[in-house]
């Protein structure tokens, strides 16, 4: 399998495409406004302490106050399997171990030294935990842990256990390290450069914690989109990573000068006068992430739609009509569907819970074949999920973790004009709203001529096909009305003034 990364730089943005077979699997975007919070190390002071929640309120400097679970707090847990592949914590995970009180372990007034592990997200403010993780290109340190780890993705047992024996050697005490999935097959000498430049980076960090800077602070940036994806994504499987900026493209290069001398020659510098995100068809892709519909090559077709709670995918057999049987047909559909979930659920970094309704199957072996394709095809998926199987209402409950913003929420934002709703009243039931609004009124207004000013479209209802109704409602009422067309109102706004 071939992989790319192409990097599109702008003074404004940064945005990262990761290709698989030339195909669009993964798309990062950084704005100069808006750049990623994950990661990033404060100084803190707690505002609010909420026992009936188990939380606290810490202010860090942003808008909105970040949030902080008593489990995400150095002490009140010890149980440390929520760590995934070293970086993020699960803001999801919920530990059996229990927990003490929260006012037993914060005051408001104290000073923390905290971590984001989740982007503020729509309301929200962002996540934060007193477990701080440091990650490297190899490993991860945690330096108020005492845990050694292995990442997941490494499954061979005896590389495990070597790389286990290395870390234990090396670390101080009392210290925590995580082997990412780039340690396999890594030698010692390598795995410590990691260690002296981590235990460096947290050596300035608490030196300022520790001295004159009033909370809140910024005491530690993690890495621009740019240097994060050479970090977290450019390993030996990745075949190029191109730029089509010039500067960006000699930063990279010094970048992997320092830390990824092996790949330094991987780097290229796109000089094309197209676009290269053109170049490379990724421009067209994009341009589907804001699609609520997705055709499959079957004639099938899937909608997902994303609320506040959770996002739910339906699927339907749309024009495909099938070979053999009804049976048939419907499990061609649900497998094709289960594949392009896992993808577009990557692709447009959706996460939370996830509810899928697939096509009513009879058969449940049928049932089981659709599970397990859809679990296949998550597993090339770098965020962590979770698939039930069919529940007895024939859907499919999966959750798939969240750090930030899905690509939807961060390019677009709720329509001004129906204010996120989806939809808006048709012209009728507002011409309807109108009519019921004079009978409420008139008793009022008797004898005199009402003003009714509307949108163009329900104006020209009034003056049409209503025509009669406005005529007996008048002298229903005993009232004159005068009605205006006005195409800058909304379509659902109107004004009903007494001359």
């Amino acid at each position: 399998m071939s992989r790319k990364i192409i990097i599109n730089r702008k003074e404004y943005e940064t945005r990262v495409a990761y290709l698989e077979n030339d195909e669009l699997v993964e798309l990062f975007i950084e704005r100069k406004q808006e750049s990623s919070l994950v990661g990033n190390i404060y100084k803190g002071v707690v505002t609010k302490v909420l026992p009936g929640m188990q939380a606290a309120f810490v202010d860090i400097g942003l808008e909105k106050a970040a949030f902080l679970y008593v489990a995400d707090i150095e002490g009140a847990n010890d149980d440390f399997s929520h760590l995934i592949d070293g970086v993020n914590r699960d803001p999801e995970h919920s530990s059996t171990v229990e927990l003490p009180c929260i006012d037993e372990l914060v005051k408001v007034g104290d000073q923390l030294l905290v971590q984001i592990s989740k982007e503020p997200i729509s309301t929200k403010g962002a996540r934060i935990t007193t477990y701080v993780t440091l990650p490297g290109r190899h490993l991860v340190l945690m330096p108020t842990i005492n845990h050694v780890g292995i990442s997941r993705r490494i499954e061979r047992e005896h590389e495990r256990e070597r790389l286990r024996t290395i870390l234990e050697a090396m670390r101080p005490a009392g210290v925590g390290m995580i082997a990412r999935t780039v340690a396999e097959n890594k030698n010692a000498d390598d795995l410590r450069a990691d260690l002296d430049f981590l235990s460096g980076l947290w050596k300035t960090i608490t030196q300022k914690n520790g001295g004159s800077v009033k909370a809140p602070a910024l005491l530690y940036q993690d890495l621009d989109l740019t240097f994060k994806t050479m970090r977290d994504l450019f390993t030996r499987e990745v075949d190029s990573l191109i730029v089509d900026d010039e500067g960006e493209y000699n930063r990279a290069r010094e970048f992997a000068a320092r830390l990824l001398p092996h790949l330094h020659d991987r780097i290229e510098h796109y000089r094309g006068k197209e676009p290269i995100f053109d170049a490379f068809n990724i421009e067209v892709e994009v341009a589907k992430i804001y699609s609520r519909k997705v055709w499959l090559k079957s004639g099938g077709y899937i909608v997902i739609d994303q609320g506040e709670a959770l996002t739910a995918v339906d699927v339907n057999t749309g024009r495909y009509v099938g070979k053999k049987n009804l049976e048939d047909t419907l499990l061609q559909t649900n497998l094709e569907a289960a594949k392009e979930i896992a993808y577009q659920l990557r692709l447009r970094n959706i996460g939370g819970i996830i509810i899928i309704d697939f096509i009513d199957m009879e058969d449940e072996e049928n049932r089981q074949r659709v599970v397990q394709a859809l679990e296949h095809s998550l597993k090339i998926d770098r965020a962590k999920t979770n698939v039930l199987p069919f529940s007895e209402l024939g859907l499919v409950e999966m959750t798939r973790k969240r750090v930030r913003d899905s690509l939807g929420r961060i390019l677009c934002e709720p329509c001004h004009y129906c204010e996120g709703k989806g939809f808006i009243k048709s012209p009728h039931t507002v011409c309807y709203e109108i009519f019921r609004e004079i009978r409420r009124i008139s008793g009022v207004y008797r004898g005199k001529k009402l003003y009714v000013e509307a949108y163009s479209d329900i104006a020209d209802i009034l003056f049409s096909e209503a025509a009669d109704y406005v005529e007996t409602l008048e002298n229903d009422c005993d009232v004159k009305l005068v009605i205006k067309s006005n195409n800058h109102f909304h379509q659902e706004h109107y004004e009903i003034v007494p001359l």
